[in-house]
This record gives structure tokens, sequence and C-alpha cells, in this order.
């Protein structure tokens, strides 16, 4: 019996990912904060899908219970995810698909920099940095087509460097397809936001590492700021109103007050008013894959 259960046990371990609670921040509240509820913190320990290593997850995007990741290396995630009880309960590895171009060749080294993910419809938004474009892709990962993006952004020569192009990628029926490069563009100041037709400035505070629509006109943001020389790292969380272009903070984790945090580079909306937040681990065993599980509550 004892063997049964053991054996049963590594049988679902290998089907799971390993899920650790994971404590962000040693007391309960700092005012950083008050917008954002936080639900629950966990470090991910995933084994190999279909031979492929789990890391880097650059960005996420949610719809029925599943849960697509894009890594650094031109892989798309699939990932069985259950929350319950506003609580991260099980995240199982479905499949790992390695990113093709229409001629099913694999992506050369600045090809596969894949960053920023969502849902355009029943397909899937794929952002690239090093060769910046934004790709239309099914959910077994073929693709269909490019789309179009602001001339400022299709060359590498105007980004302030070629892994601070698009880390992010969003879609909503009234605005169509936004995107931002990590740091404004060689030159510039300001953070903007770029639809086809449109833009939106804002101020910088980090690189945009995410994209995420919360209602019709409201466009949540994530930013990071990280410094080599104190290792001193802040997160911001933001929203734009692109209809009125009122730009709020809704929370700034920073570690000097404590905050635990890792290098969070992805978000997605995963129901009224809750979304998840993930981190990069850089293939790094110094760092983590942190899923955070958070509410807006203003």
């Amino acid at each position: 019996m004892f063997r049964y259960l053991l054996g049963f046990s590594l049988f679902f371990t290998l089907l799971n990912a390993e899920i650790i609670p994971y404590k962000l921040l040693d007391f309960i509240y700092t005012p950083t904060q008050k917008k954002i509820k936080i639900l629950d913190s966990v470090e991910l320990k995933f084994p190999p899908i279909d031979g492929i290593k789990v890391r880097e997850l650059s960005d996420i995007a949610y719809k029925d219970e599943i849960l697509y990741s894009v890594g650094d290396r031109g892989v798309l995630y699939r990932f069985k995810l259950k929350i319950k009880d506003n609580k991260i309960k099980t995240v199982e590895p479905l499949s790992a698909m390695k990113l093709q171009g229409k001629d099913k060749k694999f992506f050369s080294k600045s090809q596969r920099d894949s960053e920023g993910l969502d849902f355009y419809g029943k397909n899937l938004l794929i952002s690239y940095e090093r060769e910046p474009r934004i790709e239309l892709r099914a959910c077994n990962a073929r693709k269909y087509k490019d789309i179009k993006i602001d001339k400022k952004l299709q060359h590498i020569k105007n980004y302030d460097s070629a892994n601070k192009a698009l880390e992010s990628v969003a879609y909503s029926k009234k605005y169509g397809v936004v995107t931002a490069p990590e740091l404004p563009l060689y030159g510039k100041s300001e953070h903007k936001i770029y639809s086809k037709s449109k833009s939106w400035k804002f101020k910088q505070e980090g690189g945009i590492t995410s994209l995420t629509f919360m209602s019709k006109n409201e466009l949540m943001i994530l930013q990071r700021k990280h410094s080599y020389f104190t290792f001193r790292t802040q997160i911001t969380l933001s929203k734009l109103n692109l209809k009125t272009k009122k730009y709020t903070i809704l929370a700034r984790f920073d570690t000097v007050d404590g905050w635990h945090l890792d290098n969070f580079e992805g978000l997605t909306k995963v129901g009224k008013n809750r979304y998840l937040m993930i981190s990069d681990d850089n293939d790094s065993f110094l760092q983590k894959t942190l899923l955070v599980l958070f509410k807006v509550v203003e």
C-alpha cells in the first residue's frame, strides 16, 4: 500500500508543477499597495514538458482554465490552472511547443525572443524583441500572419537597445492590438502605448513588461525597475484610461520596503477584478518563477 501511495504521489508530482507557498512581504500592509490586495503568491517548479525545459516565462494569457505562457527562447507553453477560494491550487503542464515560421523552420536566436502574449479572439498574439514584430498564431502555435504595427516600431534602430523592444501586447475590440517598447524609443523620455492608428503617452516608472485590458477603456501596465549595483527592485502596477488619458498608479512594490520580489514580466486577467502576475527566472538558479494572484480593490 505504501509503495502504491508513493508511486501515485510521484506520478502526480510529475504531472503538476510543484507549488511552494511564497511570502512576498513579512508583514501585512504597506501604503504602496492600497489599491491592490495580494490573494496568493507561490513559487512554481516544473518538470520538462515534451522534453522542453520550462524557463524564462515572459508573459501569460488565461482563458477557460488554461494558462498560456511564452518563454524568451521561442516556446509556447500550456498549463491547466485551478484557482479556488482565491488560492492557486494546481498548475498542470499540458504542452510545450517551439515557435516556427510559416516555412516550419525553428526560429534563430534573434528571431525567437518572444515576450508579450494575449488573446485575439480564439487565437494568440505574440510580440518579440530583437526582431520587433507581433504575430497572430493559433493556440497550437501555428503562425497565421504578422500584425501591422506603427512604422517607428518596425526597425530595431529606433529602440533604446535590441533587448528593449516589444515586451508587451494586448487586445480589445475597441482599440485593437496595442503594444509598447520596454523603454521609450531612442532619445525619448516618456512611455508611449501604440495602436495601429493612435498612441498614448504617460510617465515612465520603469520598463514596461506587460499590458492587459482591465475594462473597455482601462489598460493595466506592469513596469519593472532594477539596479544591478544595489540590487534594488521596484515593481509598479498602474492603469491608463485610453479614452480620458488619465494615468493612475495602483501599487508600487519596492525591495527597500521589505518586498521579496523577482523579475515580474507577465500579467493576465483571470476573473472580475482578479489578475495573475508571473516572474521570469532568467534561467538562473538564483531566481524563481513566482505566480501572484491579486485583486484590484479601488
